[in-house]
């Protein structure tokens, strides 16, 4: 094969070795790979209803009347059975509407499709447990009494993973005990954003940062509050006009709205 490749002129010879490569590019193109395309999701508004449901829906003290509104945000991703291309890839990756993700870092529970939502309704309702024992927890330590007699009941319908936590526990403080002062904790915005929570109040790293920026932008919101390790990622896409606001805590990410609202020096990223 090499003695007859000698034989052959340069341009003949280039033609002939880029035969496999291109053989090799074609079965590439065809083949799956191992990755997931994300786009912007829905928002909801952890003060107001969901599909016709109210979100927060608490018992054992009186709720106040809210303003504003906390949108906690979502990313679509390509199921876990659905096959991406290198089309589909090269696309995401010149698009600033989509995100090229790996595929378990989207679905680290596996392929099938029932357990993977099953695995995201369980994070979930963990969240919720988690986000309800934060708030209880800063209502306490900030001087709010009767926290002991408090029930909260949260329904997202059938949105799972961790990350609406935060804003769950912005959502019963809100209802609860406002900014402190008899304000609400937005100040009349439509503040968004996303972040796990502990049962401590520590916020914690999602996934597609970037992508829940848009969402939260396309459905009106101007303050976007993110774990501040994420920062860098929020800024990749970020839509003009829209406050990036890092949040590490429950009673940090409080403190930033309070100074927001009276027009106080607040983090930025």
């Amino acid at each position: 094969m090499l003695s007859r490749l000698a034989r052959l002129s340069r341009p003949q010879a280039l033609a002939v070795a880029a035969v496999p490569v291109v053989a090799l590019l074609g079965v590439t193109a065809l083949a799956p790979l191992p990755f997931a395309v994300a786009q912007p999701g829905g928002t909801a508004d952890v003060l107001g209803e969901y599909k016709g449901k109210q979100v927060l829906t608490i018992s054992g003290a009186p709720t106040r009347k809210t303003e504003g509104e906390l949108r906690m945000t979502t990313i679509v991703a390509t199921g876990p059975q659905m096959d991406v291309r290198l089309g589909d890839v090269i696309d995401g990756w010149f698009r600033t509407d989509r995100a090229v993700m790996p595929k378990d870092s989207v679905y680290p529970e596996g392929d099938n499709v029932k357990e993977v939502e099953e695995h995201n309704l369980g994070d979930m309702r963990e969240s919720q447990d988690d986000a309800t024992k934060a708030a209880l927890r800063y209502l306490r330590a900030n001087g709010v009494d009767g926290t002991d007699k408090i029930k909260v009941k949260a329904d997202l319908g059938k949105i799972g993973g961790p990350s609406a936590g935060l804003f769950l526990s912005l959502g019963v403080i809100d209802k609860l005990d406002g900014d402190g002062s008899g304000g609400d904790l937005t100040g009349g915005r439509t503040i968004a954003g996303t972040g796990t929570i502990s049962a401590s109040g520590k916020v914690g790293p999602v996934g597609g940062v970037s992508m829940k920026t848009q969402a939260a932008a396309r459905d009106g919101a101007t303050v976007f509050l993110v774990p501040e390790a994420e920062c860098s990622d929020a800024e990749a896409e970020k839509p003009k006009g829209l406050r990036l606001v890092p949040v590490t805590t429950l009673a940090s990410t409080v403190d930033a709205l309070r100074a927001l609202q009276k027009g106080e020096k607040v983090p930025s990223c």
